[in-house]
């Protein structure tokens, strides 16, 4: 990069107190922005709709993102659209459905979802994902409706904050969610839900939280999106190549992003913990795949939210996938490409996606 160190380029960067927030956080305290000319300023925010807003008005420059939300706000559903950019994934798994204690024990006595889910309410279901078009959303919705209910009609489907759900569950407000760790683990600790599912069980190797910003930003500044890209994908090496980095950056998680202890927040971020969380696998994890987009959309399609013409999305999916930045990025930082843009992935109902 031809970037003056001494003058680097300042970078608003919105997060979400989730344990896979990570690699922003490692990329800034490792210097390692530093070393592509950039300096991050990284923000915590208190809703996914505050992450949107802000992306959206330019208040953030780029951020820590659902990746079912991207497409989302750039299909303009249920909310304020925009042209979106997708940078780079983040991590892969990571995520879990959470049940209160009553309707978990049921489920793992061997009754049925539908049974389950009556067995400590006798209203509709109330589960709560953390924004409309987000990957708990979709992971929620996919679960539910592969055991037969219909997730817009036979349940209540709220959005909360990750951070309010262990607490709403506990009060019985709700009967269970979808969110990221720590909020999981959060919930077991507390004695108010079980995990039933973890997301690596409903899609292996899913894609989870990107590296976001605004198509314009993308555009006007190739060079910084590139530079940051570069950063960032250091960042998720370094996490994956030792279990003591990942202790390293739960100890600078407790430390303002995430308002839990340390050791419960490395415990959610060991490679072999009960998150399966992966931020880098030589590359193959960070690669803004566009048959996972592809997946998305059909997602959108399947629950109405999209019209039923899919004639244009691969159009509109090499606009939003930055992949041109990402090789270059990618080159910069010495990750290894894929040869090929789309992957095959099977998830856990048998349904096969290329």
């Amino acid at each position: 990069m031809s970037r003056d160190p001494a003058r680097p380029r300042e970078l608003r960067v919105g997060y979400m107190p989730l344990v896979d927030c990570a690699p922003l956080l490692a990329a800034a305290r490792l210097g390692l922005d530093r070393r592509y000319g950039l300096r991050l300023e990284l923000l915590r925010q208190g809703s996914w709709a505050a992450v949107r807003d802000k992306l959206l008005s330019g208040e953030l420059d780029a951020a820590h993102a659902l990746a079912g939300m991207v497409y989302g706000i750039e299909a303009g559903i249920g909310g304020p659209g925009g042209q979106m950019a997708l940078l780079m994934v983040l991590n892969q798994n990571g995520q879990a459905i959470v049940l209160a204690p009553g309707a978990a024990q049921a489920l793992g006595a061997g009754a049925s979802l539908r049974e389950a889910l009556q067995v400590s309410t006798a209203h509709a279901p109330r589960l709560a994902q953390t924004f409309p078009t987000g990957t708990h959303a979709m992971w929620l919705y996919y679960w539910l409706a592969a055991q037969g209910i219909d997730p817009l009609h036979e349940v209540q489907a709220l959005t909360l904050s990750p951070a309010e759900m262990p607490a709403a569950l506990a009060r019985g407000e709700i009967d269970g969610y979808c969110a990221g760790e720590p909020w999981a683990a959060r919930a077991e600790s507390l004695g108010a839900g079980v995990r039933v599912i973890r997301s690596d069980q409903i899609w292996p190797g899913h894609p989870e939280k990107v590296l976001a910003c605004r198509r314009s930003f993308a555009a006007l500044e190739p060079d910084t999106a590139t530079a940051l890209t570069a950063a960032v994908l250091e960042a998720c090496r370094w996490l994956d190549e030792d279990p003591d980095h990942r202790r390293q950056a739960a100890t600078w998680l407790a430390e303002g992003a995430i308002d839990l202890p340390a050791a419960q927040l490395a415990d959610c971020l060991r490679p072999a913990g009960d998150s399966r969380l992966r931020f880098h696998g030589d590359g193959a994890v960070n690669f803004p795949w566009l048959s996972d987009g592809r997946w998305f959309l059909h997602q959108f399609r399947r629950w109405g939210w999209l019209g039923p013409d899919a004639a244009g999305d691969d159009a509109l999916l090499a606009e939003v996938h930055r992949i041109d930045s990402y090789r270059l990025a990618a080159l910069q930082a010495g990750v290894s490409l894929p040869r090929g843009d789309s992957r095959t992935s099977v998830l856990f109902d048998g349904m096969r996606w290329e």
